[in-house]
């Protein structure tokens, strides 16, 4: 199983937030730079955390992001099911639909794979993704130095 680019940039926004200091403010386009991708990316990730209440996103001068207290005790398997959906890993009924729909098993297994790839990442929260050594390397990420 493949995590889709957007669920991999929100698993990295929530981390870089995780080890930001109450007292400090972070920008969405901060945020970006340090990940080394488009801005208009991160913002799209970032208004997704938002609505699920994972991050809090404040405007004007003073403004910038935080994790909020769900965010930093959230669920890794929970925030990659809400944000890769609930598809299958296979498209059965796509167009054209398989041939093999009514009879294959490879469906169903790949069905359980998906689930214990979940049932893995489950038990993990955000802040245990923080623990030595990714904590102190977050903490030194920053913007490339511009040629």
């Amino acid at each position: 199983m493949r995590l889709t680019k957007f669920t991999d940039l929100a698993l990295r926004a929530v981390m870089r937030l995780a080890v930001t200091a109450p007292e400090e403010s972070v920008t969405t386009r901060e945020v970006a730079d340090s990940m080394e991708v488009p801005y208009a990316h991160m913002a799209k990730v970032v208004t997704r955390l938002q609505h699920l209440g994972v991050i809090e996103a404040r405007r004007g001068r003073g403004g910038g992001l935080a994790l909020t207290e769900r965010g930093r005790h959230a669920s890794v398997g929970w925030l990659t099911r809400t944000l890769e959906g609930e598809e299958e890993v296979v498209a059965c009924e796509g167009d054209p639909p398989c041939p093999l729909r009514s009879g294959c098993r490879l469906r169903a297994t790949l069905r359980q794979a998906q689930e214990a790839f979940y049932r893995v990442l489950d038990p993990v929260t955000v802040a245990e993704l923080l623990e030595s050594p990714t904590g102190p390397l977050l903490l030194s990420l920053g913007p490339r130095p511009t040629d």
